[in-house]
C-alpha cells in the first residue's frame, strides 16, 4: 500500500506539472478552431485534383471535428476518396497537446507530423489516381442531404471554457496512463525494463494500429503517453496516431449510407497506418 500511495502521489504531482503546458495548447487550438475552422473546409472544397495535398494539410491543424468535417463533405461528394483518406492520416487528435505537455523537443513533434503529412498526401494522390484509372469516381454526384453536422464541442461556450473541458478531459486520461506506466517501471525497476519493452517487435505495431482505430481521444493519449515514456516504439506509434481519425470513422458510418463503403474505408485507413508503422520499424527511424 505504502508503494502504490508513493507512486500516486508521484503521479499526481507530474500531472499537474503538465496542465498549464495543456491548457495554453488547447486554449491555441480553440482559437485557431474558430479563426480557422470554416476557411479550412472552403479551401478543402475548391482544391479539385489537389484535395489531398490540402486535406493532409488541413488535418495538421489540430482542431476538433474537422475529420468528421471532411467525412461530411464526402458524404455529399464535394471531396474525394483520397481527400477523405488523407485527412484521416494526418488528422492529429490528441497527440500534439500531449507532446506539448511532456516538453518534447520540436524536432520529435515535427518529425511526427511530416510522416502523418507526407503519408496522408502520397495515399490519397494514389487512391484517387487508383480510382480515375478503374472509373470507381462514378457517383461523382454531390449528395448534400447525407452530409452530418459536425460533433458539438461546447464553442457557445466561449475558447476559455472549451479548453479548460479539453484540458481536464486529456489530464485524466493522462493520470490514469501515467499512474500505470510509472507503477509498472517502479515495480519492475529500471534493469528490467530492457525486457519487457512493448514497443519492440511487429506484433505490437499491428495491435497499435488496431487499437488506434478506436474512436476516442484516450487512444491517442495513450499512445502518445506510452511513446514518450519509452515504452512504445516508433513503428507502434505511427501505425496507431495514422489510423487514429479522431471522430471521423463513426462520422462516417453515421453519414455515409453506403455501410460496405465505409467497411473498405476504414479497412484501407488500417492497411496504410500499418503499412507505414512496419516501415518505420524495418528502417529503424528514430525521432528522438
Amino acid at each position: 500500500m505504502e508503494f502504490f500511495i508513493n507512486v500516486l502521489i508521484e503521479t499526481c504531482i507530474d500531472s499537474l506539472k503538465i496542465f498549464p503546458f495543456l491548457f495554453l495548447s488547447y486554449l491555441l487550438m480553440e482559437y485557431l478552431e474558430h479563426h480557422t475552422g470554416s476557411k479550412a473546409v472552403k479551401f478543402l472544397k475548391k482544391a479539385g485534383p489537389f484535395g489531398p495535398a490540402a486535406g493532409a494539410l488541413a488535418g495538421l491543424v489540430p482542431q476538433c471535428g474537422f475529420s468528421a468535417a471532411a467525412t461530411g463533405l464526402y458524404a455529399g461528394r464535394i471531396v474525394s476518396l483520397g481527400t477523405l483518406i488523407a485527412v484521416y492520416l494526418s488528422t492529429s487528435d490528441e497527440m500534439i497537446p500531449v507532446l506539448i505537455s511532456a516538453q518534447v523537443p520540436g524536432k520529435v513533434i515535427f518529425s511526427i507530423l511530416a510522416v502523418k503529412l507526407i503519408t496522408g498526401m502520397a495515399a490519397g494522390f494514389a487512391i484517387d489516381g487508383i480510382c480515375r484509372l478503374t472509373k470507381k469516381n462514378a457517383d461523382n454526384e454531390y449528395h448534400i442531404h447525407e452530409m452530418c453536422e459536425s460533433e458539438h464541442c461546447h464553442c457557445e461556450d466561449g475558447i476559455f471554457k472549451s479548453a479548460l473541458r479539453h484540458s481536464l478531459k486529456v489530464l485524466l486520461f493522462v493520470f490514469v496512463i501515467s499512474l500505470a506506466i510509472t507503477y509498472f517501471m517502479d515495480y519492475i525497476g529500471v534493469s528490467g525494463i530492457q525486457y519487457v519493452a512493448i514497443g519492440e517487435s511487429y506484433g505490437i505495431v499491428v495491435l497499435a494500429s488496431i487499437i488506434g482505430l478506436i474512436p476516442n481521444c484516450a487512444v491517442s493519449v495513450a499512445l502518445t503517453e506510452l511513446y514518450v515514456g519509452g515504452m512504445l516504439g516508433e513503428g507502434a506509434l505511427i501505425s496507431g496516431l495514422l489510423v487514429g481519425a479522431g471522430v471521423g470513422l463513426l462520422t462516417l458510418f453515421r453519414a455515409n449510407k453506403k455501410f460496405f463503403e465505409n467497411v473498405k474505408i476504414a479497412f484501407l485507413l488500417w492497411v496504410i497506418g500499418l503499412a507505414v508503422g512496419c516501415l518505420v520499424k524495418a528502417l529503424g527511424i528514430s525521432f528522438m
